[in-house]
């Protein structure tokens, strides 16, 4: 009778074996590497640091990081921030056409 009813709540509960625990573990693993090798590299980067190298850019990059440069050497005016929207505009505006047609 016992056989029965554990017959009866095993079809309805899972039911876990001790030499198991491997696979999940396994099957997490090769599931993290096939991840690992689909991610593809991000050239993104690499385009933003070329906007910033760029005849448009240079001149606010310049003075972004003259400022930046001023205001950790302590040189600058108390709570002084080097807002850097402007030169990030322009290398975004250069940027993202390059980006997007890569991902093409």
């Amino acid at each position: 009778m016992s056989s029965s009813i554990s017959s009866f709540f095993s079809s309805f509960l899972p039911v876990v074996h001790a030499d198991s625990e491997d696979k999940p573990e396994k099957e997490a693993e090769a599931k993290q590497e096939e991840e690992e090798e689909e991610e593809p590299e991000d050239v993104y980067p690499a385009i933003q640091e070329e906007a910033k190298q760029s005849a448009k850019c240079a001149q606010l990059t310049k003075h972004f990081e003259h400022c930046q440069e001023k205001v950790q050497s302590g040189q600058g005016f108390k709570g002084e921030d080097c807002v850097e929207e402007l030169m990030m505009h322009c290398v975004e505006e250069i940027a993202a056409p390059k980006l997007f047609s890569k991902l093409r």
